[in-house]
């Protein structure tokens, strides 16, 4: 298995963050076929697949929003204001995606990306391992 560690700085709002390009970059660096693993080692992140730019990012930012205000009702109640969603939100967006990988090249539908959701504007240091399982 061949794996690499990228490190990102998700900023100071929640965020939907594109690391397609990079994942991109590691398989076609490793070459063959197989599984691009991708994991993101933090307790309020997680990792979707999705179309990007279209305005699915803010829909689903919007979405979280929704289902996990960033109010005074969370237990986990340390650190900004409504931080507890952050550690409820990898529940629903995992902190890990796998992407079939054939000849060096991610083998996404059309309009889909590999992003990282971060709500947590208490930590904008990430980083996100990249694994590849050849056949």
């Amino acid at each position: 298995m061949k794996s690499q560690i990228i490190s990102l700085t998700t900023g100071s709002r929640e965020t939907v963050l594109d690391i397609t390009s990079e994942c991109a970059d590691f398989v076609r660096s490793v070459g063959g076929d197989g599984l691009l693993h991708v994991f993101v080692p933090h307790a309020t992140a997680g990792v979707a697949l999705l179309e990007l730019g279209s305005g699915s990012d803010d829909d689903l930012l919007a979405a979280l929003d929704d289902l996990l205000p960033a109010d005074d009702r969370w237990r986990h109640a340390h650190g900004s204001r409504g931080h507890g969603r952050s550690h409820v939100m990898p529940a629903l967006i995992p902190p890990y995606a796998t992407v079939p990988v054939l000849g060096g090249r991610l083998e996404l539908g059309t309009w889909q990306s590999i992003a990282i959701v971060d709500l947590n504007v208490d930590n904008r240091e990430r980083q996100v391992r990249l694994s590849f399982l050849s056949d």
